[in-house]
């Protein structure tokens, strides 16, 4: 009896850790509880079966993204007009599901890496591992890693060395490394740890420019129309938005480069071209720059709709040039398993939900000479995509339409995101958004300049070309996902040894 209470209580114990932990991300920026919460989860799972591991873990990741990404609820509520009942238990049911990759974690740990004299060298291996797992696996939710809680920290510029994987490697070696420290009973080993505990705040010696400007300096005006998500597909309302823009753009913007942001025209350029005439004309004849999102088409016969529909960002003046997004979110912009789930409720049929991705590898955007790595919306998550793009840029623009999300965590969450990206990759980033949080930030990751939220505005602003690359750019996650493999062989091994 008195087994299974402790049992229940280490669940909850974990769920509400689990719960806790979004906090040290933005909004609320309490980034010192990330290095507490997962060092309790991996005291939790100390001595136990694989079974129980993989249920405390499960319950710490049910906790962890039903608070993290409890903004999911919004889209299915207020945009997918689900009821109260229906979109919560949906969410729930998004977070659990997420929550499976911590369970599959938490039962590997306990099958082959605990008990071990090195299990906390496998609980850290194991958790980066699958974090970059989450990168991919089923088109990827690469969101809330740990890292990204340190990017006010003192520790944020070990992210240019190893991008947001390294800070996240640094989270759990401060986290589990406090823990072996008091759990140490002799002194040469209470020196080492000490050490390695201490290894992290190098940071704050590091160097701070691996890229270096060109010198070009970009004045850049961004159109925050804050047009309303009920209406923004409606047909009826194309004349009346494209109108709107068009007039804050020609009064209220003097930069020669003008940023749109996410599917801002909703509609294909052909229907938006005769609202626009009169604006691009004047852009074109004072050798101004538009860049807008826009949904496009392109001819596909292999396709079985004969073309691909996708969301693009497109330079609408002078030499003209688009990109397509490479990478889409499931029900937002492509429905799985459309056949059996399209019309079952309103929420699988959102305006513009039948995107493709691109027939071809996507490049950067040019205006004339300037290279502009492009990232749509929830793209700008992906860190070896917009590694990728980047290397060849001199700066990074990414736009989005967080009016799904409303008053939720999300902006705030995807605008540290995209900070992180500046970081990693020591460029300028401009980030354009429909209402919030539209806002220009550094190759340090820190915010510049930013527009108010929820509201209709314009921010100017300016940014600088930059050259040169990161060692983050240079070789990606490999070194650390190297160490962690090499962090779980060695548990491993000394588990066996252990065992024999």
């Amino acid at each position: 009896m008195k087994q299974l209470t402790f049992a229940k209580y280490r669940a909850l114990i974990s769920l509400f850790c689990g719960a806790l932990t979004p906090l040290a991300f933005a909004p609320f920026d309490l980034w010192l509880l990330i290095l507490i919460t997962p060092g309790i989860l991996y005291l939790l799972l100390q001595d136990l079966s694989p079974r129980r591991a993989a249920w405390i873990s499960w319950c710490f990741g049910t906790g962890f993204f039903g608070t993290g990404v409890s903004w999911v609820y919004v889209s299915i509520h207020t945009y997918g007009n689900a009821s109260v009942l229906l979109a919560s238990i949906m969410t729930l049911a998004f977070a659990m599901g997420l929550a499976l990759t911590f369970a599959l974690q938490g039962w590997c740990y306990a099958k082959w890496l605990s008990p071990s004299r090195f299990s906390a060298a496998g609980f850290i291996g194991i958790w980066i591992l699958f974090e970059w797992f989450r990168s991919w696996f089923l088109t990827g939710f690469p969101w809330l890693y740990l890292g990204y809680a340190l990017i006010d920290s003192p520790f944020k510029f070990w992210a240019p060395l190893g991008g947001v994987w390294l800070l996240s490697l640094t989270v759990l070696c401060l986290s589990i490394g406090v823990i072996q420290l008091i759990k140490a009973h002799r002194t040469p080993r209470r020196i080492a740890l000490a050490v390695l505990i201490s290894l992290p705040c190098l940071a704050l010696i590091l160097p701070k420019d691996w890229t270096q400007s060109s010198g070009h300096i970009q004045q850049v005006d961004i159109v925050q129309a804050n047009i309303p998500q009920q209406l923004k597909w409606d047909k009826n309302y194309l004349p009346e938005f494209l109108n709107m823009y068009s007039q804050i753009t020609l009064r209220d913007t003097q930069a020669s480069l003008v940023i749109w942001p996410e599917t801002a025209i909703p509609s294909l350029l052909s229907s938006a071209k005769p609202y626009l005439s009169e604006l691009l004309y004047r852009f074109d004849k004072d050798n101004r720059s538009l860049i807008s999102g826009l949904p496009s088409i392109e001819a596909d016969s292999e396709h079985p709709d004969g073309y691909r529909a996708h969301n693009s960002l497109a330079v609408l003046t002078g030499k003209t040039n688009i990109y397509h997004k490479q990478r889409l979110v499931p029900f937002g912009e492509y429905v799985p398993m459309e056949t059996y789930l399209r019309g079952v409720i309103e929420f699988f049929n959102l305006p513009m939900s039948s995107f493709s991705l691109p027939a071809e590898t996507q490049t950067t955007l040019r205006i004339g000479d300037m290279k502009i790595a492009a990232a749509i919306c929830y793209e700008i998550a992906y860190p070896e995509l917009v590694r990728q793009l980047s290397i060849h840029s001199d700066w990074i623009l990414t736009v989005s339409n967080d009016t799904w999300f409303s008053h939720s965590l999300a902006p705030a969450q995807h605008l540290q995101i995209a900070r992180m990206r500046a970081l990693e990759n020591g460029r300028w980033l401009v980030r354009s958004t429909n209402n919030g949080l539209t806002a220009i930030i550094d190759p340090y990751g820190d915010i510049t300049a930013q527009a108010p939220a929820y509201q209709q505005a314009v921010l100017s602003g300016s940014i600088e070309n930059r050259s040169g690359t990161t060692p983050y750019q240079k070789y990606g996650a490999a070194p650390v996902l190297l160490f962690s493999l090499l962090l779980l062989a060695a548990c491993f091994i000394r588990r066996k040894k252990g065992n024999s």
